[in-house]
């Protein structure tokens, strides 16, 4: 009896545990992002200029529902038609009358909040699905109690039954993101297979097509969405018939395109207004080459007061990895931040000599970017990361440049950590941690970025037959053999590593900035000498380490695969110093003070120069030869090794993951301010950071035209719903 009611309490356990994925927390974090003062600081111009971009990045951000999963957009109008007749305060008291608890209704709210924070019901970050933690007969007595039912009971009937189902369902495919069988994706019809992606993009190589802004539907012929007048048509490639066509989201891009268009009449200067005219091209004829001119555009820009990008940028959630999300940001410049990160910049062509592949791998000339600290006024999209560097165009990075922002009001509150909240660290390392983390992770970002993304090249044959490396004398220094294998024609990274290459990506421009972080001159650029500088480096390392256990929460047991590309490097970072031994990093499985598993990370300080430089120095030369000649089937064999999570090595990661996930920390939520034009000027409406301040921030930002924006989704929903059958 004892051991069979000790084995059902473990089943239980691990039941709940599992369970909790999928739903978020009542205490979440939620925190504003606060952008006051830098907007208070703008001239009415800019203020206008910020307003119309701003405008313009809600609406397309309203896109990433239909990128998301079928039912994302009708939850989202049957959210917005509630909370537009009722506040959550007045909702709460009608939930009271249907018997629903306090508890029950914190968790509906955050539900919505979550919904909108992520622009849809799958996790931006780690692409799990998130259900409503309160009965579905509670959840549905509510809406038919609320204001919106009763004003329009028959379509608030007809969009409850529309959604409710796959609101709640949690079957195997449904519960994260991914292609065929391994979960839900809409880049790619419910019939599509990886097979089919590759054939996909053979064809897309074949007319010159970029895949980041084009969509997959297999029927009797194959559609994709996209490009411009030359491209659409019907196209007979290998046996399969091709469709081309574009319209996809024609309502939204309307909008994205008019406000664009406003925008232009406050801009700075002529590069702003040439940006703009391209990017509005771009969104009306579905053009990536529009795009890619108005990103020149954009790189010309030189430090402007309020910088901004938008457009379908990030390929982390398409299955195969080349479509791209889209994502709209305007942020106002911190100068006194910027000023470090330009010294980071003067200092570049010093520090690129010092990563470890012979100066043949680094790219001819190191093109010097704009790198500037950013307070976001707006991030629309589906999660805001800390930093970014863009354009994702291979082309335009070699050969004409990037920048790179770091967002430093995210900085500032997502990874601020209460020490009794802080995981897997030894007590002794925790106030170190604590003081640390920030000023160590914007050493790590600006690194990441600037020099991790910036640097390397990649070995291409363009379509003329001309190479942009010696042939005769590159030689390969894993091998010691001449360069045998290179991009050609259209090829690029993303299209040729497919679905490694974001987490591939991020995982080589991690391994730079901790490889970076060892060197003086860099932490005395951000102000850290002597011990300080010291601690710096041991709390930047001991954070990776973390990271990379922290990952397995975003690894999927039963389809073996990973949902979050930049964990999925960490995890692998983490082998790769483990695998180095003498001692450096400890990993051990320990029961916590509350007698549930637990684990320990270790990290010996005093061998991060020695053994840890020397081991992410071979790592990191390896990705990056590899990279550079386009060697998929290498590339994949090493980054595939490391990201295996198995229990048959020295550390057991099945159950270590099952600790992971029993003591996980639910990621914050931002609650972003709203502008709005009064007369001549721009006015900053702010909300308080909790749940129903998220809603009222949404329910207030589409405003002006909200019945007919609804109706616009749910009519692009229905259209697309065949295809996910």
């Amino acid at each position: 009896l004892g051991s069979g009611s000790s084995a059902a309490r473990l089943l239980n356990l691990k039941l709940k545990m599992v369970d909790s994925q999928y739903y978020l927390p009542n205490e979440i974090g939620v925190a504003s992002l606060d952008c006051s003062e830098a907007f208070r600081l703008l001239s009415p111009q800019e203020k206008m200029y910020a307003h119309y971009l701003s405008r313009a990045a809600w609406y397309g951000g309203l896109a990433v529902l239909l990128q998301t999963s079928p039912e994302s957009a009708d939850i989202f109008v049957l959210l917005q038609r509630i909370f537009r007749k009722q506040t959550p305060a007045q909702l709460e008291q009608v939930a009271t009358t249907t018997g629903i608890s306090s508890e029950e209704y914190q968790a509906f709210l955050v539900y919505a909040a979550g919904l909108y924070a992520n622009m849809g019901n799958y996790k931006s970050f780690g692409d799990t699905k998130f259900i409503p933690n309160l009965p579905k007969d509670k959840l549905k007595a509510l809406v038919k109690a609320s204001q919106a039912f009763q004003d329009q009971p028959t379509e608030m009937e007809a969009l409850w039954d529309s959604c409710s189902c796959l609101l709640y369902s949690l079957e195997d495919r449904q519960k994260q993101l991914g292609l065929g069988d391994k979960g839900i994706t809409t880049y790619f019809s419910g019939n599509c297979s990886l097979e089919d992606a590759e054939m996909a993009q053979k064809f897309l190589d074949s007319k010159f097509l970029m895949q980041y802004m084009l969509f997959l539907f297999a029927t009797v012929n194959c559609t994709v969405e996209g490009e411009c007048e030359s491209c659409c048509g019907s196209f007979n490639f290998e046996d399969k018939e091709f469709t081309v066509k574009r319209g996809d989201y024609a309502p939204l891009m309307e909008k994205v395109s008019y406000y664009l268009q406003q925008a232009q009449a406050y801009a700075a200067n002529e590069n702003q207004r040439k940006m703009l005219e391209e990017y509005s091209r771009s969104f009306t004829f579905g053009s990536v080459d529009a795009h890619k001119e108005g990103s020149r555009y954009w790189i010309k820009d030189k430090g402007p007061i309020v910088e901004s990008y938008i457009g379908f940028i990030e390929s982390y959630r398409d299955p195969f990895g080349s479509r791209g999300e889209f994502e709209g940001f305007i942020a106002v410049v911190n100068k006194a931040m910027s000023e470090r990160f330009a010294k980071l910049v003067s200092s570049a062509e010093v520090l690129l000599p010092e990563l470890p592949w012979p100066r043949e791998f680094e790219k001819d000339t190191f093109l010097k970017p704009d790198f500037t600290s950013l307070d976001v006024l707006t991030f629309a999209g589906s999660g805001i990361p800390a930093g970014i560097n863009i354009p994702n165009y291979d082309d335009i990075r070699q050969s004409e440049g990037f920048k790179n922002v770091s967002l430093g009001n995210v900085l500032a509150v997502a990874y601020a950590t209460q020490k009794d909240k802080l995981t897997f660290l030894q007590e002794e390392d925790k106030d170190l941690f604590i003081k640390w983390k920030g000023p160590s992770f914007e050493v790590q970002v600006g690194l990441h970025e600037l020099l991790g993304h910036g640097s390397g090249k990649l070995f291409v044959q363009d379509d003329m037959g001309k190479f942009n490396f010696d042939q005769s004398k590159v030689t390969n220094p894993e091998t010691g053999e001449p360069v045998s294998s290179w991009y050609r024609g259209s090829e690029t990274w993303d299209s040729k590593f497919s679905t490694i290459a974001s987490s591939y990506e991020e995982c080589r421009a991690e391994c730079v900035g901790l490889y970076l972080c060892l060197i003086k001159q860099v932490l005395s650029i951000f102000g850290h000498e002597g011990q300080d500088a010291e601690d710096v480096v041991y709390v930047n390392w001991l954070s990776m380490v973390r990271a990379g256990l922290l990952g397995l929460e975003f690894y999927t047991a039963e389809s073996k695969s990973w949902r979050q590309a930049h964990m999925q490097a960490r995890f692998v970072i983490l082998r790769v110093l483990l695998e180095a031994g003498e001692g450096l990093v400890g990993l051990e499985e320990v029961t916590g003070q509350d007698g549930k598993p637990d684990a320990r990370i270790t990290l010996d300080r005093s061998k991060i120069h020695t053994v840890g430089k020397n081991a992410i120095h071979r790592f990191l030369c390896k990705l990056q030869v590899l990279k550079a000649t386009a060697d998929v089937e290498g590339g994949r064999a090493l980054y595939d090794l490391y990201s295996t999570v198995d229990d048959g090595s020295a550390h057991n990661f099945v159950r270590l993951r099952e600790t992971v996930l029993l003591r996980k920390e639910a990621r914050k939520m931002f609650v972003q301010a709203n502008t709005r034009v009064s007369g001549d000027s721009v006015e900053l409406v702010d909300y308080e950071s909790s749940a129903a301040g998220l809603i009222r921030s949404f329910t207030e930002r589409f405003q002006d035209d909200a019945e007919q924006l609804e109706a616009d989704l749910l009519e692009l929903c229905k259209r697309d719903a065949p295809c996910w059958c």
